[in-house]
């Protein structure tokens, strides 16, 4: 038994965080699924690194050209090849979790993160070309995309919330995913197919908060926020996903949206590999990791629960962080404008790679 199986035992998923034509291809996803991994999450960094960064896709590139495809329409025809693929190697984990895993996430355009018409008609059209039941559409958090999710969970189109920073962001995160599931059973629509996924951002909390608190000289905080942020947000779940308006939406076969924890390397070098891994850990909860903080948990990671239900001990350090002049609020609010403006960057980047490679070829 692997770690990852040791995490399922104790209700915590554990998906993959990339994605590239040649490990599809070269049975890397199958060996990595039969390690216990249960899904896999993509964005435009990733599609940036893949498609810009290797020849994989020349063959499959070299034709579209032929067909005079758009660069766009080639960026689409690329991604959509390696989800669907992606999507039918996670299959059998669908199947066996009940729908609970086994899920694959393509990003809308983050050209359209402050466009929430434009966002859902996005959605709707890439839910449509992969055609897998068992593929989950990323929507980022931003105050336009709060009402997109509403209306797509309505529709039951599966959805991977993206680039949550707050917990106020959270909150209408969840309002969002029950509101949806609500219209969606007015409409006589069945709840039990629909799944989605809240990820939190973690690593790049912790690299904001400890440079500002460097600069006011209290290192008492570093490395610890990050962790407190997100378990106080478990704690919040924890009291959403329970009570009358749940239990009425679970009775007509709803599950949760589980929080997913997203940027889980370590960008400090001081800190343990495994850190943003090993104290994260609790029932209903997904991990996405990149490969190399994936192969470190594999390799020496702890499994055992870490999370609590009520997050005491994070809100105390919360408080603590509130006493000095940092206000977290204004460092979360600048960290979704950033990572939007990085996932625009890398695609505009992929954009332009593809195109370098349409007049080379």
């Amino acid at each position: 038994m692997t770690k990852a199986n040791e995490l399922a035992n104790l209700g915590q998923s554990v998906w993959l965080d990339y994605i590239r034509r040649n490990f599809l291809e070269n049975s890397g996803l199958k060996d990595m699924v039969a390690q216990g991994i249960r899904g896999v999450t993509s964005n435009p960094s990733i599609f940036e690194k893949a498609i810009g960064g290797s020849d994989d896709y020349d063959e499959q590139l070299a034709d579209l050209i032929r067909d005079g495809k758009t660069t766009d329409e080639i960026y689409e025809a690329l991604a959509i090849a390696d989800i669907q693929m992606a999507a039918d190697i996670l299959k059998p984990v669908y199947d066996e979790t009940n729908g609970l895993d086994g899920y694959v996430s393509l990003e809308v355009s983050p050209t359209l993160a402050y466009k929430t018409d434009e966002t859902i008609a996005d959605a709707r059209r890439l839910h449509a070309m992969v055609n897998r039941p068992n593929v989950m559409i990323k929507v980022p958090a931003t105050p336009q995309g709060i009402p997109a999710i509403k209306t797509l969970i309505s529709e039951g189109i599966n959805i991977n919330v993206t680039l949550i920073f707050s917990l106020e962001q959270y909150e209408g995160v969840m309002e969002a995913y029950l509101s949806g599931l609500e219209r969606l059973a007015a409409n006589d629509g069945d709840l039990s197919h629909v799944a989605s996924v809240a990820s939190f951002f973690i690593s790049r909390v912790d690299s904001a908060v400890d440079n500002a608190l460097e600069e006011i000289g209290n290192t008492d905080l570093k490395g610890k926020i990050a962790i407190a942020n997100a378990a106080v947000a478990y704690a919040r779940f924890n009291e959403i996903f329970s009570g009358e308006r749940w239990e009425k939406l679970a009775s007509n076969g709803a599950t949760v949206q589980r929080p997913l924890w997203a940027s889980t390397s370590t960008k400090d070098p001081s800190y343990p590999d495994t850190l943003y891994v090993d104290t994260l850990i609790g029932p209903h909860t997904v991990n996405t990791m990149p490969t190399n903080t994936l192969e470190a948990f594999l390799d020496h990671g702890t499994a055992e629960r870490t999370l609590t239900d009520d997050g005491a001990d994070a809100k105390a350090l919360l408080d603590s962080l509130d006493e000095t002049s940092i206000s977290l609020d204004e460092i979360t609010d600048k960290l979704l404008a950033e990572g939007v403006d990085k996932f625009a960057a890398s695609f505009d980047a992929l954009m332009t790679s593809i195109e370098e490679k349409q007049a080379k070829l």
